[in-house]
């Protein structure tokens, strides 16, 4: 799944070629792409025609385009395959194409919602008066977010019963934050992944966060990483930051700092990337 640097090129695409338009035409293609959208595919159709987009913004891995002249935003979850595109109307449509948005100019493009294994889809929600749509109102600020308020992450860290990666994946506490950039920090940062958050010191907190600030914007100035060919930008183009990660996915891959073999452990059915020297296991508790 697309993490924050994937999903903010993708809205920084949205804003230059989308925003400011207004919606000539709506054709869903495909059920499944609305299922979140409580009126289905022609109720979503009928209320966006009309309407001008907003600036697309951003929290985390989600992003929207909020409509001008509503309370209203175009809510959009890539999932695991979801792609946005801005293509030539008269462009041959994708294969796996879901979603068609029409507008009512003469720049001679469309926006698409492309998706090979529909887990992703758009949504009309209701916005507050930040312009937050309501269904995504819990999920917490992002580390690159100006608000994002580093003391209190550190006072959460410290009150919850979990370790730093399962902490960094919270999205009810830090949002964007996937298992990429878990892995990258976390190397960066010297720290394993099942250290416990209780144990992490005020500057150990700051460092950490950091480093995933660092790597999220290292990610977002070559567009994001790419490991296949479903995760594009607006314009269809992969990012390059694959080529530049220090342990997720170079197992047995010697690390950068000391030469000692990454390892891959799974976790929570995904994997961890880790250097055994450099990211020292915790020591186990004593039993009492």
């Amino acid at each position: 799944m697309p993490e924050l640097p994937e999903v903010e090129v993708v809205r920084r695409g949205l804003e230059r070629w989308v925003s400011g338009r207004t919606v000539a035409g709506v054709d869903v293609l495909h059920p499944r792409a609305v299922r979140r959208h409580v009126g289905g595919g022609e109720d979503f159709a009928a209320r966006l025609v009309g309407h001008r987009v907003g600036v697309a913004r951003r929290r985390g891995k989600y992003l929207w385009l909020p409509l001008d002249d509503a309370d209203a935003a175009v809510l959009g979850h890539l999932g695991m395959s979801g792609q946005l595109l801005v293509q030539p109307e008269d462009a041959p449509d994708e294969r796996h194409l879901r979603i068609r948005i029409r507008f009512d100019d003469t720049l001679g493009t469309e926006l698409r919602f492309v998706d090979q294994r529909t887990f992703g889809g758009l949504s009309l929600h209701e916005t507050d008066r930040d312009g937050l749509p309501d269904v995504i109102a819990h999920i917490a600020r992002d580390p690159l977010d100006p608000a994002f308020d580093d003391a209190a992450f550190h006072a959460a860290l410290r009150l919850r019963r979990t370790t730093v990666k399962r902490a960094l994946l919270d999205q009810s506490l830090i949002s964007g934050v996937g298992n990429i950039y878990a892995d990258e920090a976390l190397w960066r940062s010297r720290l394993h992944y099942d250290r416990p958050t209780a144990a992490l010191t005020r500057p150990r907190s700051y460092e950490l966060l950091g480093h995933v600030r660092d790597v999220m914007t290292a990610a977002l100035a070559v567009g994001g990483t790419s490991f296949d060919s479903l995760y594009v930008n607006v314009n269809g183009e992969s990012g390059y930051f694959d080529r530049s990660l220090d342990a997720y996915g170079r197992e047995d891959e010697p690390c950068r700092r000391c030469g000692t073999p990454i390892r891959r452990r799974p976790w929570m059915n995904r994997s961890s990337y880790f250097c055994p020297r450099c990211q020292r296991a915790p020591r186990p508790a004593p039993h009492v």
